[in-house]
């Protein structure tokens, strides 16, 4: 890993870059509007998109503060401006909460339990007051330790009159921020203490909380099938995905004037070799999912993946001895089976979130080259919205497999895309800016 800074950081605010401001802010209005367009015509639709993207974007960004906690928690200086590009996708977490709640109205278009009652022996867990109090609790608390974490983070770094750039709320939120200053070396001390306390709080809650939330959000849709790893596994993905939104941003920022000179050639090396192993851990995990479910050929678990692989991975093994034996023989592999179900839409989740970046990433140079390692990045974000579709729409249209590139599920993902431009503009560009090293 390469070293990191010793000179000070500082937040240094600069004015929302135009057009990119504008053009994220056109974004939100034309997926708002298709969502309500949607809500009038076909709602089922439009919850399932408001669904897919509320859960993408919120384990992306709970994955981006769960990164910053594990530089806390191992001591890494390497990642220098990187952290806080992270902690910038981590402003995110807050909204979380509100389309948390927002998803509350559309619970009876997503989950069956809710319109026809839980099947027997679920009642107690698959009710509405304890999924609604559960999940939108879990949201609130890790809401405000994250926001206190970011806090925390950057408060050392609004010394040295770091507000008088702003103005309206960013000035106001800097200066509440900043109250009681007690001077740069103390202020400083006492983040890293705070922090060190904080993070492994954030990290054990995650691993627990946001498992019970894809138990509830994802699992549940589908109420007789259940798999214990699930949760970490779409838990794993999340922070996959902010490595990815980490590694694309920094190839972005390569040219600014503020972090650029930060994102050094062996900080996109150490960038681009996570995404290549935590592709590799996250292939593992499916494949562990996987492997027990198709060995142990219970439709109550096959039924799962035979909606989202189709046939072609799930053969009958039969019931005797030979039937098993002549299945591992014959793999009967036929091209046509992958139009059924959502097959092709695995195989495409398979490519870009594995395939791609473990043989594009597999040498040194391409995880150093920013025109490699940015596209790479791209594919695995796409992919991974894929993904979150192949996990939430399987479960509730069983037949009509592409409604998930229609127009209002497309205009609702890109109206997410801008509100979530906006609040990562926001944070890092007026408060409280990405820090940068100061040598003064």
């Amino acid at each position: 890993m390469s070293s990191g800074p010793s000179t000070v950081e500082r937040a240094r605010p600069s004015r929302l870059p135009q057009p990119l401001t504008a053009i994220c802010a056109a974004l939100f209005v034309v997926g708002t509007g298709a969502f309500l367009y949607g809500l009038s015509t076909n709602p089922q639709v439009a919850w399932l998109s408001f669904h897919t993207n509320f859960i993408y974007l919120a384990m992306l960004s709970q994955g981006a503060l769960i990164l910053c906690c594990a530089f806390v928690i191992v001591g890494a200086r390497w990642p220098g401006p990187l952290r806080r590009i992270a902690e910038g996708l981590a402003a995110w977490i807050p909204v979380s909460l509100v389309l948390g709640c927002i998803g509350y109205f559309g619970g009876e278009y997503l989950f069956e339990w809710l319109r026809e009652g839980a099947v027997h022996g679920k009642e107690p867990w698959l009710n509405e007051t304890r999924f609604y109090v559960t999940d939108i609790g879990i949201l609130a608390l890790m809401t405000v330790l994250s926001l206190v974490f970011l806090k925390t983070s950057i408060r050392p770094t609004l010394g040295g009159g770091a507000s008088e750039g702003m103005n309206g709320f960013a000035k106001s939120l800097a200066d509440r921020w900043t109250s009681g200053w007690r001077g740069d070396e103390e202020e400083r001390e006492a983040s890293r203490a705070r922090l060190a306390t904080l993070a492994p709080i954030i990290v054990l809650l995650y691993a627990l909380g946001y498992s019970v939330l894809v138990f509830d959000q994802v699992m549940s849709m589908e109420q007789t099938w259940y798999s214990n790893l699930f949760g970490a596994f779409v838990s794993w993905g999340g922070i996959l995905c902010a490595v990815a939104a980490i590694a694309l941003l920094s190839c972005l920022h390569r040219n600014s004037p503020t972090v650029g000179p930060g994102i050094t050639t062996e900080r996109l090396h150490d960038i681009g070799k996570m995404l290549f192993a935590f592709s590799i851990f996250w292939m593992y995990l499916f494949f562990s999912q996987y492997l027990v479910i198709w060995y142990g050929n219970m439709p109550e678990e096959t039924a799962y993946l035979m909606d989202r692989l189709g046939p072609q991975f799930l053969n009958d093994k039969g019931t005797t001895p030979l039937e098993w034996a002549l299945s591992w023989s014959d793999w009967n592999f036929r091209w046509d089976r992958f139009d059924e179900n959502y097959a092709w839409l695995s195989m495409v989740v398979w490519a870009c979130n594995w395939i791609i970046p473990f043989w594009v990433l597999l040498g040194a140079r391409p995880k150093k080259t920013p025109w490699i390692l940015g596209p790479v990045a791209i594919v695995v974000l796409l992919g991974f919205w894929l993904e979150r579709n192949l996990l939430i729409w399987p479960s509730v249209i069983k037949q009509e497999n592409v409604l998930y590139l229609g127009a209002i599920p497309i205009l609702v993902a890109l109206g997410f895309l801008g509100a979530f431009g906006l609040v990562f503009l926001f944070y890092t560009r007026v408060f409280p800016s990405l820090a940068v090293e100061d040598d003064s």
